[in-house]
């Protein structure tokens, strides 16, 4: 759902009657066109690029001195004629809001002049093969000869394909695309333009530039209207991209003047926010992909077939779960039938949220991170491998889905990642009490927000003050596209934010060790053990030493 805002597009369709020549006149037909947006619609300049000058003449004599432009309004320069039609024409015009994330793009296509929401389409982000997170991304550009040359062609194809594939999708030529709207974390910012982002590999990781950009998209070779433009929303800083800026365009938390609002925007790598009225704290923190199911030992991206929901029962041990694609639980009658067609192939990231959280609950793991056996659970689920246990989710004829102590540690550094950020950025602002928590990013939306707090994932906080806010920079993405005020308002705004760089803090290493265990004190979790009882089991047998 997006905000209310005020339709106001930076490309703007008008009717315009031009004088015709005459002998006596000097005037090339493109001044007595100036002179006519200037007399009839109060636009002091203009420019065109020499592509659109080569169709005036025909044009104008073609409309019988009667044509409809489509201006490009930018920030600093004079407005642009990005396309001519002869006579009066209701000239199609769409956008693109892209959020470039380093795991998925997600793009989102609206009808410019009605500011109507046509339809959204993601693909996977093609650079994955070359790196799971943007560190490796940017080994990768500093390992290989043509390391940058290879990321840049890979995400700028893998951007041709989306848009084509959407643009065929909801029947709109390619060519009616006047302008994308991006944002993108600092690393990926700089893949997409074919910036070296070895300087953010290495502190104090300066950016080459933050501002916003406004440049055609054939200047860095997306396939759309040879005339359409790029509009980049700013970074922040260092790793705190566009997408955290985005996320303040569609959140607007500096309004609230009298709370503090906590965004997190979880991805491979989180942003968090810290809004205290109009002050802002920023920081970013390496989660990993973990999170996104990735680095699981059963993880998958969330796609039909992937265990989205679990539950399992405390006494038994028992676990139901809940699958993408499928309406009924694991338990219901009819699951394995109505399953059947798509299977059950992985967990995703909500999954393994809820899965960890649960078997927490249930006291199949204990407040270190470890699994018990079955002699310590009283569960035939919980199996022995190598040192470790297993949690036994689903098994049948094709897979078998477990959850691991090496994935539970995953989880855990994620998370204890994300405790020292939050930490840290509260003792920044000296605030002391937390009003809301919003939930941001494709994956953020999906979390069972009880089960966030089980785990630790938030910090402690009622669960009615946790909510899920979607794709928050997606949705600043298409507010950008769609209002041009919200673009000056982000610009300044950047610029008052507070950047914290967690990791070189001192305190750091403390918060991240107190954030690896799970919730096991009221002291530290009053609004959590307020309404949960979390089992008190620890499963750490130190093997005894061998004579020797």
């Amino acid at each position: 759902n997006l905000r209310v805002f005020t339709l106001n597009t930076s490309v703007k369709a008008l009717y315009v009657e031009v004088l015709e020549p005459q002998l006596d006149s000097l005037e090339s037909d493109f001044d007595r066109l100036r002179n006519s947006l200037k007399n009839d619609w109060n636009i002091q300049e203009v420019t065109c690029s020499i592509h659109v000058l080569k169709g005036l003449q025909e044009k104008l004599r073609k409309g019988n001195w009667e044509i409809t432009v489509l201006l490009y309004y930018k920030e600093t320069a004079a407005p642009e004629i990005i396309d001519i039609q002869a006579g009066y024409s209701e000239i199609q015009t769409f956008g693109l809001a892209i959020d470039l994330g380093s795991t998925s793009i997600a793009a989102t296509l609206c009808d410019l002049s009605s500011g109507k929401i046509i339809g959204s389409m993601g693909i996977m982000n093609p650079q994955i093969r070359y790196g799971e997170d943007v560190m490796s991304r940017v080994s990768y550009c500093m390992m290989e000869e043509k390391g940058l040359a290879t990321l840049n062609n890979s995400v700028i194809d893998g951007l041709n394909e989306l848009i084509n594939k959407i643009t065929e999708t909801y029947e709109v030529n390619s060519d009616r695309v006047f302008e994308t709207v991006f944002v993108a974390n600092p690393i990926m910012h700089h893949l997409l333009l074919g910036i070296d982002p070895k300087e953010l590999g290495q502190a104090p990781f300066p950016l080459v530039y933050s501002d916003s950009l406004n440049f055609k998209s054939k200047d860095i070779g997306l396939i759309l209207n040879t005339e359409s433009y790029v509009y980049t929303i700013p970074c922040i800083g260092g790793h705190v991209g566009a997408d955290a800026a985005s996320v303040l365009i569609a959140e607007q938390p500096q309004n609230l003047k009298d709370r503090t609002t906590l965004l997190i925007d979880i991805g491979t790598n989180a942003e968090i926010l810290l809004a205290k009225g109009e002050e802002i704290f920023a920081c970013s923190c390496p989660t990993g992909p973990a999170l996104e199911g990735a680095q699981i030992s059963a993880g998958q991206r969330a796609a039909p077939g992937a265990i989205e929901r679990v539950r399992i029962d405390p006494i038994t041990k028992e676990p139901s779960f809940k699958v993408i694609g499928c309406e009924q639980w694991s338990n219901d009658e009819g699951f394995m039938e109505n399953v059947s067609g798509i299977g059950v192939t992985g967990i995703c990231g909500s999954g393994i949220i809820e899965a960890v959280a649960e078997m927490r609950l249930a006291g199949l793991l204990d407040t270190n991170g470890l699994i018990g056996s079955e002699a310590q659970t009283g569960s035939n689920r919980c199996i022995s491998s190598e040192r470790t246990n297993s949690y036994l989710l689903h098994s049948d004829a094709k897979v078998s889905l477990a959850i691991t102590n090496m994935d539970i540690r995953a989880i855990q550094l994620a998370k204890a990642a994300l405790h020292a950020s939050f930490k840290i950025l509260l003792e920044k602002s000296k605030v002391n009490r937390i009003d809301n928590i919003l939930l941001a990013g494709a994956f953020g939306s999906q979390i069972s927000p009880t089960h966030a707090l089980i785990i630790g994932l938030v910090p402690d906080a009622k669960v009615s003050q946790i909510v899920a806010s979607g794709n928050s920079a997606g949705a600043g993405a298409i507010i950008a596209l769609l209002d041009t005020d919200s673009r000056k308002e982000i610009s300044s705004l950047v610029k008052r934010v507070h950047k914290v760089e967690t990791a070189v803090e001192p305190t750091f290493q403390q918060h991240f060790v107190e954030g690896s265990s799970f919730p096991n004190d009221s002291s530290t979790h009053p609004e959590l053990f307020k309404f949960k009882d979390l089992p008190n089991v620890n499963f750490n047998q130190k093997r005894q030493r061998r004579p020797r």
